[in-house]
């Protein structure tokens, strides 16, 4: 079995995932010398730098950057809730989905970062694409349970607990929170829709 047993415990598109952010993390611990913390000049290349991409042009950073990790402990959550949190995404909307929910909160968290955080600010991680995959959770059971209310209440305290510490990127959190949200809501009225023909025996499209 060997790692095939991993892509179908956590889903192929979570698991995926999982060994890019941790392939990522190798090549930087390499260029950087040191595993356990990233150095700066490494994460101004790999990571999003907010000069580079304005003056240099380095668009492509907004990607990378949700890939990039500043050191052991940072990847090491990550990673766990993307296991836990992602798997069950999977679950629901697929493989393509959950990448689809990773890749765009992530970019949207990265957009609001360059929009909001000084030019010269240096940032990296996967929150922004992991608080998009858990709002897109939360809203989901949301509207299938039909407590909005409710919902919203999680979000916004998920997004204080995890918002409060030093050096995190709230900026990050909150553009992939609210991506996210956006996408639960768009499927979970679909999921909501489907149940509900099932339940009455009537067509669903």
């Amino acid at each position: 079995m060997g790692v095939e047993r991993y892509f179908y415990r956590y889903g192929k598109a979570t698991f995926t995932l999982f060994l890019i952010n941790v392939a990522v993390y190798v090549v930087e611990s390499i260029l950087g010398g040191n595993p356990l913390s990233i150095n700066i000049r490494v994460l101004q290349l790999l990571g999003q730098w907010n000069y580079a991409v304005l003056n240099y042009g380095w668009w492509w950073q907004l990607i990378t950057a949700m890939f990039v990790h500043v050191g052991i402990l940072h990847i090491g959550f990550n990673m766990y809730f993307l296991l836990m949190m992602g798997r069950q995404l999977e679950g629901i909307l697929g493989p393509r989905r959950l990448v689809m929910v990773y890749l765009v909160s992530g970019l949207a968290g990265n957009l609001l970062t360059l929009l909001l955080l000084p030019p010269n600010s240096v940032s990296a991680g996967a929150s922004g694409a992991l608080f998009g995959i858990v709002g897109t959770l939360i809203v989901i059971m949301g509207v299938v349970g039909g407590n909005m209310q409710g919902a919203l209440i999680n979000a916004f305290v998920l997004f204080l607990i995890n918002s409060l510490l030093p050096s995190v990127n709230v900026y990050a959190h909150l553009g992939g929170l609210v991506v996210g949200m956006a996408v639960g809501y768009y499927y979970g009225k679909r999921i909501r829709r489907h149940l509900m023909a099932r339940m009455y025996g009537y067509g669903y499209y």
